[in-house]
């Protein structure tokens, strides 16, 4: 619309009139992305005077599509539920029945698959974090990853989505910086080699 006191072009949206003569300003959509990104700078203002950081309110499973919370623009997490095309963020899922590993023989069921994910991260700490498990349900755990020094906390997701497919997704990332030097995408790795020696496999080169 044109602005009475300059003329100029107005980028706002028009605003739209009630039946009483009221006006509103349009809904704004906000994607998945902008939610990510608000939501890591609020935890990270609030984790000024704390390490640990603060918990991000988007962990879980998303709804619309369902899936794992996609990575802030920053480079310190991976996650499945990213465009494989983007080499900084996307790591591939997790197959517990491959062809060549446990289908070939004997598929487990998932329960039996969540206690081997369970198993292979108690008993290691490949960054040296401790893990600690801190929500588990029939097809989500939730494992905060807490450093040894200062006590920085990254968050690590494991889903077992619906469906037949064997498949596990996963979404490792620090709560607090900018850069983790590749220590969420090394973390996935160690765990994905030691599942490996159970009978998974990954669904791609990662």
């Amino acid at each position: 619309m044109v602005s009475l006191s300059t003329g100029s072009i107005s980028s706002r949206p028009p605003r739209i009139f009630s039946q009483n003569g009221s006006s509103q300003e349009p809904p704004v959509k906000i994607s998945r992305r902008e939610i990510v990104l608000r939501s890591s700078e609020l935890a990270s203002i609030a984790a000024i005077f704390s390490f640990s950081g603060t918990k991000p309110s988007y962990l879980g499973v998303q709804k619309n599509p369902p899936s794992l919370a996609l990575c802030p623009a920053t480079n310190n997490c991976v996650s499945t539920s990213e465009e494989a095309s983007d080499a900084t963020h996307y790591a591939p899922p997790w197959n517990y029945n491959p062809g060549d590993g446990h289908g070939k023989m004997k598929p487990v069921s998932r329960e039996e698959a969540m206690a081997e994910l369970i198993e292979a991260i108690k008993s290691m700490k490949p960054d040296k974090f401790t893990p600690h498990i801190t929500e588990k349900t029939d097809d989500y755990l939730l494992v905060e990853y807490e450093s040894p020094i200062l006590g920085f906390v990254d968050d690590v997701e494991f889903w077992f989505p619906p469906g037949k497919k064997s498949i596990v997704e996963y979404r490792s990332a620090s709560r607090m910086g900018s850069f983790d030097f590749d220590r969420n995408r090394k973390r996935i790795k160690a765990l994905r080699l030691e599942l490996e020696k159970k009978g998974w496999a990954s669904e791609g080169g990662f």
